[in-house]
């Protein structure tokens, strides 16, 4: 049977008869936090100005979010097109060529409205190796009528001292009502990033400038008592098992006095479908020890691109999309302002409905007041306010973060902890070469 060519490739050039047009498929991996959550409900938003691409999503637990697209990088394991990273890996992997630089987005994406301190920390040598999705630093949350009812007033920027006091006042154990719920799951960027936010306002460091550590020293053990003994008298029970997301649904059940964590939360907390005490919700700056540094820390959830995917042009699509103005405007269009990915944009902070928002104002301040060249009291040869931006860090703090979660529990007291901390950090820090 004799065919005719040229007629036949005419049909399939006009009606795509000959291969089925189908749509490039990007695999996106995200941590199961609300605004990743909220993203992935928009994402009919993108598809449909991008009909030739196909998102799919692989959403894990924050922990397992770390460890999963560090394996994959590190291997080139190609299993993700986009990675949801923050302000720890970035600069690391952007320094090792393991992520695409974004400095070709179009400038209708507008690099230079991201806040500075956000985007200095996902910037290397002048490239920006990912684009902030939320960015956050963390403040006190509290119960304004508890406070009231224990007989106190939250001061904008209240000592630690202060919270123990209120948190002791505002426990009604009875009635499961806990004065503070503080981070003491385990992990580098669970309980270790709250605790070394807040070691830095003790006047503690993870090293000395000769990178030997610290935690045979007396701010560390005044960090970590403090924290134990505040929790011990007036946490709920069970918090060694407690990360952002466990204590996101003890405060939105009323079960929280104070909550001091990440300031992303706020919309959470304030939101009426959500929490059943939204209205009663107060903020404060993360507290101090009269040292001149506060507990606060610097993050950003940002969407990085592995180098080496196969469908970079489509990943770099949903990057923009997805950290754009115009996608601040979609979520206020369906969710109002009050739920916008926070704490990325100078022209959100400038926008007059966002400035409404009650917790507008204490988040970009929180932010700004972070400083991650200069997060301790003494000098240190590291940046990083609630992490070592060395890739050592991870390995490191993830042992001291389950030594520290033990303690909590009740498995052994501070001092055998800081030894083990201790311990621990000078052996991995003699074996990569810090110390001689």
């Amino acid at each position: 049977m004799a065919f005719n060519t040229r007629a036949l490739l005419s049909a399939c050039a006009i009606a795509a008869l000959c291969v089925p047009a189908t749509a490039e498929t990007i695999t996106i991996a995200t941590v199961n936090n609300g605004d990743m959550i909220r993203m992935q409900g928009l994402t009919k938003d993108f598809t449909d100005k991008n009909p030739d691409i196909d998102v799919e999503w692989v959403t894990m637990e924050e922990n397992v979010l770390r460890q999963r697209v560090t394996t994959d990088i590190a291997t080139k394991g190609g299993q993700f097109d986009i990675m949801t990273i923050g302000t720890y890996e970035v600069p690391i992997w952007g320094k090792q060529g393991w992520l695409v630089s974004l400095n070709d987005l179009p400038d209708s994406y507008d690099v230079d409205d991201l806040l500075p301190p956000i985007r200095e920390g996902l910037t290397v040598d002048g490239e920006l190796y990912a684009a902030p999705f939320y960015g956050e630093s963390s403040m006190v949350m509290y119960r304004k009528d508890l406070m009231e009812k224990a007989g106190l007033e939250m001061p904008e920027a209240p000592t630690w001292d202060f919270i123990a006091e209120a948190a002791k006042a505002m426990t009604d154990k009875e009635n499961e009502i806990y004065g503070v719920c503080l981070r003491g799951k385990a992990g580098w960027g669970e309980n270790m990033a709250f605790l070394t936010a807040m070691s830095n306002s003790f006047g503690a460091r993870w090293f000395d400038m000769e990178w030997k550590p610290q935690f045979d020293t007396q701010p560390w053990k005044d960090t970590l008592t403090f924290y134990l003994d505040l929790m011990n008298e007036a946490g709920p029970p069970g918090a060694s098992s407690n990360g952002f997301n466990e204590n996101l649904a003890l405060f939105q059940t009323g079960k929280c006095g104070m909550w001091i964590d990440a300031t992303v939360a706020a919309s959470f907390v304030t939101n009426p479908d959500d929490s059943q005490v939204a209205d009663q919700v107060g903020f404060a700056l993360a507290p101090d020890k009269g040292l001149g540094k506060r507990g606060n820390w610097l993050w950003a959830w940002s969407l990085g691109i592995p180098a080496g995917t196969q469908k970079e042009e489509a990943a770099k699509k949903f990057v923009e999309w997805a950290t754009s103005k115009e996608y601040l405007e979609l979520v206020a269009s369906e969710e109002g302002w009050a739920n916008v990915p926070p704490g990325t944009r100078t022209s959100l902070y400038e926008n007059p409905e966002y400035q409404k928002i009650p917790f507008a104002k204490m988040t970009l301040d929180s932010i700004n007041s972070a400083d991650p060249k200069n997060p301790t009291v003494d000098p240190v040869p590291y940046v990083g306010v609630q992490f070592v931006a060395i890739p050592e860090f991870q390995g490191m703090a993830t042992v001291i973060g389950q030594i520290f979660s033990a303690a909590l529990a009740g498995t052994m007291d501070a001092e055998n902890a800081l030894a083990s901390a201790q311990a621990t950090a000078e052996r991995e820090m003699t074996k990569a070469g810090y110390i001689k």
